[in-house]
This record gives C-alpha cells, structure tokens and sequence, in this order.
C-alpha cells in the first residue's frame, strides 16, 4: 500500500488534504532541483574557477613585477660602488624610480584582472552588465570632472617617472620653486631650497623643468684686466693656472674636458675682458669657477697682471704732480662786491619811522 495512502488512512478526515499538497510541493521541489542541480554545479564551478585563476595569475603577476624590481636595485647598488658608478648613477634615485613604477604596475595589475573577474563572476549569474557598466562610466565621468585636478597631478607623475625627467638628487628648476629633489612622488615632488626650506610642487602644476643635473654643466670666468697689458702673457699665464688645476684631485674628476680660453669678450676705453670656460660634471660648475677665479688671480699676480678693480692705478712716478689738481676753483661769492655777491645780498626793510 502506497505511503500516501496509509496517511490519508491514518490521519483525520480534515487533514487529507494538507498532507497531499504538502507532498505535492516536496516531489514539486524535488522535482526543480534534481532539473536544476546540474546548473547550479556548473556556475559554482565557473566562479572558482574564474576566482582561483585571478587570483594566481594576480600573484604570478605581481611576483614577476617585485623580483624585476629588486633586479634593478641591485645591478644599480653594484655599479654604484665603482668609481664610474658615483658619476652615472644614483641608487637613491634609481630605488625610488624603480619602486614608484611598481607601485603602478602592480596596481594597475591588480585592479585590471579583479575588475574582469568581478565582471565575469556576475556574467555568470545572468546578470545584465549593461546597466552596471552605464552607472560605472557615468560615475567615472562625474569623479573624473570632481577630482580632475588630483588625476592630473597621478598621470603627470607617472609619466615625469617614465621618462626620467628628473631624481632625487637633482637640482631642478621647476618654475613655481627650484631646488634640489629629495623625494618623488605620483602627486607630489618634495624640492629643498637653497636656504634649506622645502617645497612641495603638485606635479600637475609643473609646466616646465630645468634639470640642473642631467649631462653636464659649463663653467665660465670672465677675467678683466687692463688693455694695456700683453694678450699672449695673459692668455699663458691663464692657460698655465687651468693646465695645472686639471692635473689636481678632485678638480680633474669634476672638469669633463680641457679649459678653452674663448679670447676678448669686450674691449672697452679703461679694461678687457677675457672669456674663459670648461665643461664641468653636472652640477660642480659654480665651484669649478670659484676654483678657477682663485688660481687665474694668482697666476696674473706671479706674472705681474694687474686686474682692473683690484688695486688703483698709479700715476707714472717720472712725471711731476700738478698742485693745482686738488684746489677747487675759486667761488665767485668770495668777494663781496662782485655782482653774485651783490645780487645774493637781502634788501633792506623800509624805514617806518619818518
């Protein structure tokens, strides 16, 4: 005898109905799952799978990105012990770089295959990503209007990275500040001035950058002496001083070629100006002229050159010297009848008393 049947037997009249539709609804059920349990099996699966290979290849991904990273420090931390290296490199530079272009990798990375898996987990549940992906580019649209002054300073960051526009260590000319760089970020760039104050530029701010640092400087010396004095012994006394700075520690690291005396800059009635310059290690060229300046005055001075503002120009002592050269011209006021005396002298009041 069938279950059912024992139960319509067993239970009251009233309650035969109830029993019957509740088992209906349960075969019902059992029914729409043992249809529908294959379907559900199948997403399940998509979405762990989709879940585990985002997740992996994230990982594989990112682990690529740190250990290229790491690379780099370390090739620029080898040559940086070499005697080349502290020309060409700097590891404070190269690590900061390099580490900000992995962050942006690695982010980028990391938000471009979590968004498609997000993506492809609700395809999977059937759901429309029609509307979702029309409100996420309204709202990037809104965001990018709103806060459009912080996405210019990210991507103008990224790309002054990119492109090694400048590092730290650099001394730069940023136009709205100048200084030297001690830190870079994505959005802001950290400058030290020259009376040690410290600047922080937006760098979606910065038009324009004067790298002070990059390729190499000029030194220039302009050295004045009389005209009178002999262009071949100035030239060799000058050539002499330079020659023998080149040959000198630290001086002939921080002169990248030899000193070139131009010639005659200017010729004036009472002075010329010889020109003088060297090309220099980047950012040593202020303290190659002062070096420079030093040793040219002490070669003049050995060779008995005269600059013009050092010392005053003698008279020659065979000639005699001419009294009347201090006496000031007599005033025409030192009489007192002359007519400016005369004419300077107050009128008399007027006699009241007659």
């Amino acid at each position: 005898m069938p279950l059912s049947a024992l139960l319509a037997a067993a239970s009251p009249p009233g309650t035969a109905g109830s029993l019957d539709e509740a088992a209906e609804r349960a075969g019902n059920a059992a029914g729409w799952v043992e249809e529908n349990w294959s379907t559900w099996l199948n997403t399940g699966l998509r979405i762990v799978l989709i879940a585990a290979i985002a997740i992996v290849l994230r990982y594989l991904i990112r682990r690529a990105l740190t250990n290229l990273i790491d690379r780099m420090n370390r090739s620029a931390q080898a040559v940086a012990g070499t005697a080349l290296g502290g020309l060409l490199v700097n590891a404070e530079r190269r690590r900061q770089r390099s580490e900000a272009i992995g962050s942006v990798l690695r982010s980028v990375t990391s938000f471009m295959i979590l968004g498609t898996a997000a993506l492809m987990i609700l395809g999977a549940f059937q759901i429309n990503l029609a509307p979702l992906l029309a409100s996420a580019g309204v709202a990037g649209v809104a965001l990018g209007f709103g806060a459009r002054n912080l996405v210019t300073d990210f991507l103008s960051g990224v790309f002054m990275i990119l492109e090694d526009q400048y590092g730290v260590g650099d001394q730069i000319d940023a136009g709205v500040a100048s200084g030297e760089v001690i830190e870079v970020g994505l959005r802001v760039t950290k400058l030290r001035g020259d009376n040690g104050e410290i600047w922080y530029v937006r760098n979606g701010e910065v038009k324009r950058i004067g790298n002070l640092s990059q390729g190499w400087s000029t030194a220039g010396v302009d050295v004045t002496v009389r005209p009178s004095e002999d262009l071949d012994l100035v030239r060799k006394a000058i050539a002499g001083a330079a020659e023998t700075m080149t040959k000198e520690e630290p001086w002939s690291e921080r002169l990248w070629g030899p000193v070139d005396v131009l010639g005659l800059d200017a010729v004036l009635l009472d002075s010329m100006t010889v020109r003088v310059t060297a090309k220099t290690m980047p950012g040593k060229s202020l303290g190659v002229e002062r070096e420079l300046r030093w040793r040219i005055k002490q070669a003049l001075d050995s060779a008995g050159i005269r600059m013009v503002g050092v010392l005053p120009l003698q008279a020659d002592p065979g000639s005699a010297a001419d009294p009347t050269v201090g006496v000031a011209a007599p005033s025409a006021y030192a009489s007192a009848t002359s007519p400016q005396s005369l004419a300077a002298t107050p009128i008399p009041p007027p006699n009241l008393t007659k």
